[in-house]
Parts: structure tokens; sequence; C-alpha cells
């Protein structure tokens, strides 16, 4: 009887080993994300959920503003970001190809809100006041593009900058005629604290209302890799794009538990609001020839309005990681 239970032991230390073998073998990467949707779509990431194995090990970092992730990838403090479309652009352009986009994280998060009904399409909006967040940022280019294509100007239409999210809702709430412009999980973090506050206009709607068939995307997110990184681990990124796929469909399709892991980040109040919000903000992991087309295209608009939002100039075919 010893003999079998030392058998057994054996083989039950024998796995134990194995298991702890193949996770020290496991690539380590850091990834960077912003607070908001980008995040969530990885909120998974590093957590035992349903029969999923990872690829790699994760050392994920959250921070509020794009320039702070920015210069994290600059300084190899990071393997991967997760940073807006415009903005992958400018470091591709600022590091001469030092960077790669492997794939598109987040499409279109902004909605115009109101406290009212006057609002029903972007030619409501001559004549108003909006307030947004971010002057030569993402919803600074879209709503100016917009406007641009509805024959409006920001004579028509007063821009009125906040520095953060949270100063837009406090004018939404303090004046009842103001008009605001907010992405997701903000929306839905104001609306639970104003339940008059209406979305008015989704921008992802009016973005592709005005597109041939096979044109362009609203992008918001894009997942960067160091260019340099890439070449020294490509199976890790390999490994990761497989990884973040499953992450963004998880995140998707089992509202209740990812909910939790967005609240644990403090990204949002409370898993309800996590369970309203990660709906409407349009979490993906598009790869490949469609991830090119998108953000190609989503570039080249915004090259055409301001050649600045970019970083001057649309980056040249090997921005585009497209693996054989």
């Amino acid at each position: 009887m010893k003999k079998k239970n030392l058998a057994i032991s054996a083989v039950l230390l024998a796995s134990v080993l194995a298991a702890a073998t193949a996770a020290s073998a496991k690539e380590t990467v850091r990834v960077g994300g912003l607070k908001g949707p980008t995040t969530m779509g990885i909120a998974s990431l590093g957590v035992p959920v349903s029969d999923r194995t990872e690829n790699n090990s994760y050392e994920t970092t959250m921070v509020t503003a794009a320039d702070e992730l920015m210069a994290m990838v600059l300084n190899e403090e990071v393997d991967i970001a997760l940073l807006p479309a415009n903005v992958a652009a400018i470091l591709y352009n600022k590091t001469q190809g030092g960077v790669k986009a492997v794939d598109i994280n987040t499409l279109g998060v902004l909605y115009v809100t109101e406290m009212g009904d006057t609002i029903h399409s972007v030619e409501d909006l001559k004549g108003k006041t909006l307030y947004l967040t971010g002057k030569g940022t993402s919803p600074d280019f879209v709503i100016r593009y917009l406007l641009d294509q509805h024959g409006l100007t920001t004579e028509d239409v007063k821009l009125e900058y906040k520095s953060e999210a949270a100063e837009v809702v406090s004018v939404l709430a303090e004046d009842e005629h103001a008009v605001g412009l907010l992405p997701q999980p903000f929306v839905t973090v104001a609306q639970s604290k104003n339940e008059k506050l209406r979305i008015a206009l989704d921008l992802t709607e009016e973005w592709d209302a005005l597109q041939e068939e096979g044109g362009s995307s609203l992008v918001t997110g894009v997942t960067v890799v160091r260019t340099e990184y890439l070449e020294d681990h490509e199976e890790a990124v390999e490994g990761f794009l497989e990884d973040h796929g499953y992450s963004a469909a998880y995140t998707n399709e089992n509202l209740e538990e990812v909910a939790g892991l967005i609240e644990q980040l403090e990204i949002v109040p409370s898993a309800a609001i996590a369970q309203k919000a990660v709906p409407l903000c349009n979490i993906v992991c598009i790869k490949g020839r469609e991830m090119q087309e998108k953000l190609g295209g989503y570039l080249e608009a915004l090259h055409e309005m301001d050649p600045k939002s970019v970083g001057g100039a649309l980056p040249e075919e090997d921005f585009y990681y497209m693996p054989e």
C-alpha cells in the first residue's frame, strides 16, 4: 500500500513540476493600456477563466493619459500598448517605424449627449456649444471631420474643451441646455448619476453613414508592438494576438463575470455600470488585412483633414503587421 501511495505521490509531484516548468517557460509580456474600453477588452488577460490556456504571462499597466503610455513605449517600459488610433500613427512617425500595429482593439466609442430632445442629426448641432475633452485628440478630430462632412464649421458649432470627461459631465449636470461629447464608459457612468441624460448621436453610426461600401471605419483603439521586440519575440506577439482575441470575445460574451473584473480595475464605479457600458464600447480584435483596411482608411480621413493628427504623414505599409 505504501509503495502505491509513493507511486501516486511521485506522479503528482511530476505533474506539479511539469506545470511549474510550463509556467516558467512562458514569455512575460508587458502590456500597457488606457483607463477605458481598451483595458476593458484585456481585463481577463492573466485571469484564469473558462478552459483557456494563455500563451504568455502578462504584466499589465493601466494609465489615464495617452501621452503617458506613449512615453512608456519610447522608454521601453512596455512591449505592447493599446493606444488611440491616431496616437499609434504619431508614434510610428516619431520613432521612424519603431512600432507596428498588430490589431484594432476598439471601434467607435463616442456619443453626443444632452438633457433635452433637440439633437437628432449632426446638422442639429448648429448654433450649439459642444463640450468635449482633449483639443487635438480623437474626439476633437472625429467631430470636426463630421461637422465638415455636413457643411458645418467651428463657427457654426462652438467647441468648448475640458481637461477630462468628469468636467463635461459636471457641465451637463449644471446646464440643462448643454450638449456634451463623451466616450464610453463615461456616458454610462454619467447616465447612472442623471437618468435624464440622453444619447443623442452615436458618432460611429454617423461616420459609417458617410462611407461608401468598403470605406473607412471609426477606429478608437489600436494595439502596437515595439518593432525591436517583435523582431526578437515574434512567437510571443503571435501568442498575444491569440490571447487578445479570446479576451475581447470573452469580454463581450460574459458580461457579468468580466464586469466584476472591470470594477476591480476601477475603470468604472460598479459592475452594474460595466455591464451596461461594455455593449456600447465596440470592443474587438481585428487583425491582418481587415485591420489595415479599416485603420488605413480612418487615418487617411484624419490626414486629409489635418496632417498633424497622424504625425504629419500617413504610416507606410510596414506599419501594419501582416504575418504570412
